[in-house]
């Protein structure tokens, strides 16, 4: 049976007979159970009919034909044309400059902002005319492009103070735009991929009419009294917030930013006075006797003196010399008549000899030595960076046995090394802004806050002075305020301000042959209830000109109190 059905398939495909195979006909009788008949399976096919076939290839000619007239209108008929435009137009992908954010004083004074410039597509930084506020605010650097037009530099960029430190947020995020030029570098047309996003507005802790008053005076005074330079700091020493920061020399903001008075901008790059250094964070100087009240508390924490121990601060000391007997070592006190003294006292008159004894130790008076000379001034943060925030900031530098060894050769310590750092001598410098917060850790017992110039509700780091007891402090603070209110204080200029202030001044000698000084003042107001603290430092004048930073501070606290009368409450 099954040889004859497949005789019968042989012939009716020979025949190319119009018969079904019967095995089709058996498959298309029924749907078996495995087969899905929703996609028809096991039913029976038929072919495309020849009427569709004609339709479908009638539709591809057409198709062709269109597509082929297009072909050869644009290869043959208009090739030349877009040859010529292919060759001078390209693509490129141009940058949309985010608005920078402006920068503004705590009141709201703008100290930098934006001028719109048809000319220029990211605009023109325009800056405080008023000096005083360079270091601080900073400048930028603008985008470049070479000789064809094209950018080699996207980016507006900060290149000092603010503008610097914070210039991710004050940029924003650029845009961009895909355009198509010709030969001739023209914009032909563009498409926006990307929108820029403008950038933060930054307020500043520094409140401009003080900061404007101070650098007046500073500048003024500096030029009429033959000193190098100055700086001033004063600061909350609540939170930190920096309320003026100023430095003489200084450049001009305008000029930096645009880069177009080469003359200028080479003189600022060259000058001796170095007028882009920022003082108050970079600069390092002799501090002199404003080191005094550490040492104070640091005596009397470790017992060496009470604070009713009286020493005769009469002109000077004198140790011998083991190596020649004939010529014994003399030190000498700032002023030969300053009698019997105790702790207020001696930081009220600035005794050199009080100082030294209680710090080297002399005959019958034991000194807490140079090992913890130097743990106190670390403790107030003299050997560190702030945290200021801005970039550039320096740390101080104390000298101890390891420092000399190191610079001189192996040299050893000796007690004469121990006096003279007593006094802020020797190799001691620190930076303006140390001081300020070491200052500010005086007048609130013992907290060093983080210094900063962004105005936020976030107070920074803040750390704790330990080991000192609030007598002790109080023993200090006191001294501090006789300094103003004695007769013979080192600080009877600020005596007749219309509020209370504590302070402490310092003389550092320096230059060759110690002929210039560093005048210092350290103060924090108002007494009662300390709330700032104001350090200026004069740097490198005539010895003539002792009382120059004292003469800054009462001028400026004086306008204050007439001016900005909130802040001596």
């Amino acid at each position: 049976m099954y040889r004859f059905i497949r005789r019968i398939k042989k012939r009716i495909r020979s025949r190319r007979s119009a018969f079904v195979d019967p095995e089709e006909i058996f498959l298309d009788a029924k749907n078996l159970p495995e087969f899905d008949t929703q996609q028809f399976e096991g039913q029976f096919e038929r072919p495309i009919a020849r009427r569709s076939l004609s339709a479908l290839a009638l539709v591809l000619v057409v198709v062709m034909i269109f597509f082929s007239g297009r072909l050869w209108k644009l290869q043959i008929a208009q090739g030349d044309m877009y040859k010529q435009r292919s060759e001078n137009n390209s693509l490129d992908r141009e940058p949309i400059f985010a608005p920078r954010g402006t920068i503004e004083d705590r009141n709201g004074t703008l100290l930098a902002w934006n001028v719109i410039n048809e000319e220029i597509p990211w605009g023109q930084r325009a800056y405080i005319s008023t000096p005083g506020f360079s270091h601080v605010v900073g400048y930028i650097g603008y985008p470049a492009r070479d000789k064809s037009g094209n950018y080699y530099n996207k980016e507006i960029s900060g290149k000092d103070g603010i503008e610097r430190m914070y210039n991710t947020e004050l940029g924003g995020v650029n845009g961009s735009e895909i355009v198509e030029k010709d030969i001739a570098g023209k914009k032909q047309g563009g498409t926006i991929v990307n929108q820029p996003v403008a950038g933060e507005n930054i307020v500043l802790t520094i409140d401009a009419r003080l900061q404007e008053t101070m650098h007046r005076i500073l500048a003024r005074t500096t030029s009429e009294s033959g000193y190098r330079s100055a700086s001033a700091v004063m600061m909350d020493v609540t939170n930190g917030e920096v309320i003026v920061m100023t430095s003489v020399p200084e450049y001009n903001l305008n000029i930096m930013s645009s880069g177009d008075d080469v003359a200028k901008i080479r003189e600022y790059l060259t000058s001796k006075s170095t007028p882009l250094l920022n003082r108050a964070i970079s600069g390092l100087f002799t501090p002199g006797s404003i080191v005094k009240p550490y040492i104070a508390l640091s005596a009397l924490k470790e017992g060496v003196v009470t604070e009713n121990t009286t020493i005769c601060s009469c002109g000077s000391i004198t140790i011998p010399n083991p190596y020649n007997p004939d010529m014994p070592a003399i030190f000498r006190d700032f002023r030969p008549d300053n009698g019997i003294v105790n702790v207020r006292r001696a930081l009220a008159l600035s005794s050199n000899i009080y100082f030294m004894q209680v710090t080297g130790g002399y005959q019958n008076q034991p000194g807490i030595g140079i090992t913890k000379l130097e743990a106190v001034f670390k403790q107030f943060g003299l050997t560190e960076k702030t945290g200021i925030d801005l970039l550039g900031e320096r740390s101080g530098i104390v000298p101890s046995p390891a420092w000399k060894a190191e610079r001189f050769k192996g040299e050893v310590w000796r007690v004469g090394d121990t006096y003279n750092t007593s006094i802020g001598q020797y190799g001691v410098q620190v930076t303006p802004i140390e001081m300020a917060r070491a200052v500010g850790a005086l007048a609130n017992e013992g907290t060093l806050v983080t210094p900063r110039l962004r105005k936020t509700e976030n107070v920074g780091e803040v750390k704790k002075v330990e080991g000192f007891s609030a007598r002790e402090y109080r023993a200090v603070q006191e001294g501090m305020r006789m300094a103003v209110t004695e007769q013979k204080g080192t600080g009877a200029a600020l005596r007749l301000l219309p509020f209370a202030v504590a302070a402490k001044t310092g003389t550092a000698q320096v230059g060759v042959g110690a002929m210039s000084i560093n005048a210092w003042l350290n103060a924090y107001f108002p007494y009662e209830n300390p709330k700032y603290a104001l350090v200026v430092v004069m740097d490198t004048g005539p010895q003539k000109s002792i009382g120059a930073s004292q003469r800054v501070g009462r001028e400026f606290l004086e306008w204050v109190s007439v001016y900005a009368p909130e802040y001596t409450k």
